[in-house]
């Protein structure tokens, strides 16, 4: 959908010329100040730009008398609503009179028209609809061109009738083609970048304007074809050889119908962007030279020797106007042509300035959370004086206050009552009697009231326990919120960190990997680095397509070469359709890998367990492995562990540190229910990069580790989850070698032989005896085992899971990953 553009053309290229002008200003350049100060903001600022389009649209005619751009002009300028709206027609009418009376008297008859077909739609419609705009010039079009023809001819041929058809036709297409172009050159472009329609479209608008200079001429130079050549020039240094032959043609076609005699200039327009655009990189040198080599080339073919002297002239003028122009303008005109580098620029600004106000938006939630969290952290505890003044302030409220001894006691004695009264109270707390008769028999000597006053103080301690105990509840559910709270701040917060990571600073070491991928004869189209740091190496390469599986066999071993560590191959992405290009992505392979098995067996050979296992990937490299025993046995049992592995498994890979996940999971399954309701946990965290291996042992039974012949015991005194609503959770770390064995299992397992009384040396003699290093084989043999140990009877819910650890040997990595390369590791430290 067209929107209306509305508002003057000083605000968009005033804009524009503030930016060239800051780039001059940084360059000293002179000659650009000068044409910044004259045209870009005299000529923008008086509105000059629209007149001068409306003279010379005026002035354009094609095919010897047809004049199709005036009244598209007419329409465009009357939809945008612009305040000058009428300086700009009488403009078009003024550049008409320039060639002849009847053609202002035509282009004046054809503004009438449309005038009076518009007023007409708007007595019908209030508003005004642009898709009625294309077929309002068509129709003002061809009633202009009939009226004009009736009033020069006596009589109305057929032909007449068809070549008004034709003008409005043309007409009406040129209105959709400026109703994208013509805003370009008042409304302020909010865009980053322009569409190739919207390109192609204002190229030819372009076009149309040049067509009003024909004739034109100064000391024997052709106004036309310098322009013309001009225009070529610079679109072929902005967007290259393809923008650049594009606009050639378009514009030599313009110029061909305007005359005939121009029309080799569509080859030699066309020819120029093309070897311009291959030129680009040599600068505004390359592009001139491919200008002059074309009008070489052409110029013999289109006008002979006689006329090559002023094609090679009109072709310098248009070179000499290239010179001055400065370099801030075809780099602001590159920035809106897809493909350019000055586009990805702005693309990767734009990226950029999203990605920091996400980044600040995750941050401001990151600090809300914590915020959060410190507001329903437990509050410090009162002083321990401050609650005994409170609570003796009570029971004197309901003794002393009436009792003639109160001065006696709390101004004479106060010391003395104080210290009676509060070692009264902790001899009855948690429902005690008093049983302490030399305390009772000093409290009766000093108090008139005792036994009143020791029944007070019971009554009141009673209160104060069980307030207390809901306070204490309170707190913990408070605090529970509150890790919860600062667990998703710091989620957030590392989300954040990892966002704000600088992708753009990677580019030489992009070029490093191009050459060196290009250089084995591979045609690589793109390399991006997301990250390189070791370890987490992720980067991304485009390539024609992935026959005979080139990205496993070379780019691979090649990247693991160049960076020093082993690269794999994470995933491809290919298109089916044929010359389509694949994409692959590249991160550092895992040191390790790990190959698990095992085996389960219900109560007494049923189909429900109570145990529970889960194996996953919690991302950034780390493999959980755990076990989950739920208390009893049956349907409940088995629900417990299953939530526990369930809530377990989505907590750690939503970022959240172990620890405070498995505090978390323990206050919620004590907080959810008045029931006791318990489970075991048993949590190995495995590092793929390294080794080191993290376990976390809720009331669960001993781990094992088979290295060689020898076996070690893991064992840690956590009470279950559930039964306690605050505990502090027992960590033990372990480094894993290639070739480890890790068995883990339920109490189902390690309780069964009943008459193995050290049943520790007794597993430990049964997995050093296993002659496989199979995980499934192990887990079998070893469930087997224990079962036949209790004659055959399975009198509990049994569960055993094993993990072989071993090194990851990526496919088809025959180049190994040795020392980085010397020219890449220059480029990291930036020499």
């Amino acid at each position: 959908m067209i929107q209306r553009f509305d508002g003057s053309a000083a605000g968009s290229i005033d804009s524009f010329a503030t930016a060239v002008r800051q780039s001059g200003r940084r360059r000293g350049a002179g000659a650009a100040k000068v044409f910044q100060v004259i045209f870009l903001k005299v000529f923008v600022r008086t509105d000059l730009i629209f007149l001068a389009t409306g003279f010379l649209l005026g002035r354009a005619i094609i095919l010897s008398s047809l004049s199709p751009f005036v009244i598209p002009f007419f329409a465009t300028v009357f939809w945008l609503k612009r305040k000058k709206r009428w300086p700009a027609s009488i403009a078009a009418v003024a550049g008409a009179l320039t060639v002849s009376a009847g053609q202002a008297f035509y282009a004046l008859l054809a503004l009438i028209t449309f005038l009076g077909l518009r007023q007409m739609i708007l007595l019908f419609s209030k508003k005004e609809p642009q898709k009625w705009l294309p077929p309002l010039v068509f129709a003002a079009g061809f009633l202009a061109r009939i009226v004009y023809q009736s009033a020069f001819s006596l009589s109305l041929v057929w032909t007449d009738v068809m070549t008004a058809a034709a003008e409005a036709s043309l007409s009406f297409l040129l209105t959709l083609i400026f109703m994208q172009s013509v805003p370009l050159l008042s409304a302020k472009i909010n865009r980053k970048w322009l569409k190739n329609e919207e390109i192609v479209c204002f190229v030819i608008l372009l076009s149309s304007v040049l067509t009003g200079t024909m004739g034109w001429s100064v000391m024997g130079v052709s106004v036309d074809h310098v322009l013309s050549r001009y225009a070529v020039l610079l679109f072929a240094l902005s967007g290259g050889a393809a923008i650049g032959s594009t606009v050639g043609v378009v514009i030599g076609l313009m110029l061909g119908m305007a005359s005939v005699s121009s029309l080799y200039q569509m080859s030699l327009l066309a020819f120029a962007g093309v070897l311009g655009g291959l030129l680009k990189e040599s600068g505004k040198a390359g592009v001139s030279v491919g200008l002059l080599i074309s009008t070489l080339l052409i110029g013999l073919y289109g006008g002979g020797y006689s006329h090559i002297s002023s094609a090679i002239l009109d072709s310098l003028s248009a070179v000499a106007l290239f010179m001055l122009t400065p370099k801030a303008v075809t780099g602001r005109m590159a920035a809106f042509i897809p493909g350019t580098k000055e586009y990805q620029k702005e693309q990767q600004q734009y990226v950029r300035k999203l990605r920091d106000v996400t980044v600040s938006r995750v941050e401001q939630f990151s600090s809300l959370f914590q915020t959060l969290s410190n507001s329903f952290s437990p509050p410090s505890r009162e002083k321990e004086t401050l609650e005994e003044d409170l609570f003796l302030s009570k029971v004197t409220a309901k003794t002393c206050q009436t009792c003639f001894k109160k001065k006696h006691c709390w101004i004479k004695n106060f010391d003395q009552t104080h210290r009676l009264m509060l070692q009264i109270r902790e001899e009855t707390r948690e429902g005690r009697k008093l049983e302490n008769h030399a305390l009772r028999r000093e409290w009766k000597e000093h108090c008139k009231k005792a036994e009143k006053t020791i029944e007070a103080i019971s009554s009141e301690q009673i209160y104060a326990e069980e307030k207390a105990r809901m306070k204490r509840k309170v707190e913990e559910s408070r605090k529970l919120v509150a890790d919860q709270l600062r667990g998703v701040s710091q989620v957030m917060g590392d989300f954040a960190t990892e966002m704000r990571r600088e992708r753009g600073l990677h580019d030489r070491q992009e070029e490093i990997i191009l050459a060196k991928l290009n250089g084995m004869g591979l045609q690589v189209e793109n390399v991006e680095i997301y990250n390189l740091e070791s370890g987490a190496i992720d980067i991304e390469v485009t390539l024609p397509s992935d026959h005979y599986g080139v990205c496993e066999k070379v780019i691979a071993p090649l990247l693991s070469d160049i960076l020093g560590e082993t690269i794999q191959v994470e995933r491809k992405q290919t298109v089916d359709l044929p010359g389509s290009p694949s994409q692959a992505v590249f991160t550092s392979a895992k040191t390790f890998e790990i190959e698990t098995g095992a085996a389960t067996a219900a109560l007494g050979g049923g189909l429900v367990s109570g145990d529970n296992y889960s194996l996953f990937d919690i991302g950034s490299g780390k493999y959980a492995l755990a076990i989950s025993d739920g208390m009893g046995n049956g349907e409940r049992a088995n629900m417990e562990s299953k939530d526990t592995l369930q809530l377990l498994s989505k907590v750690l890979k939503s970022g959240i540190h172990e620890t405070l996940a498995i505090k978390s999971i323990n206050s919620i399954l004590s907080l959810r229910s008045t029931e006791e309701i318990f489970a075991t946990l048993d949590l190995a965290l495995i590092d793929l990069q390294n080794g080191k291996s993290r376990f976390l042992k809720i009331g669960s039974n001993p781990s094992f580790i088979k290295r060689g012949n020898r076996v070690k015991m893991l064992d840690a005194g956590n009470l279950p989850i559930g039964m306690i609503e605050n505990f502090e959770v027992e960590v033990m770390t372990e480094q894993l070698k290639s070739g480890d064995l890790l068995i883990m299992m339920s109490d189902g397992i390690f309780d069964a032989p009943k008459q193995v009384e050290n049943k520790e040396a007794w597993m430990k003699r049964k997995i050093k005896e296993l002659q496989t290093d199979d995980p499934q084989a192990v887990a079998d043999l070893l469930l087997e085992e224990v079962i036949r140990m209790g004659g055959g009877r399975i009198e509990d819910d049994m569960t055993v899971i094993v993990a072989r650890i071993k090194h990851h040997l990526p496919k088809w990595s025959s180049i190994s990953a040795g020392v980085k390369d010397w020219e890449f590791r220059k480029a990291e430290n930036g020499t």
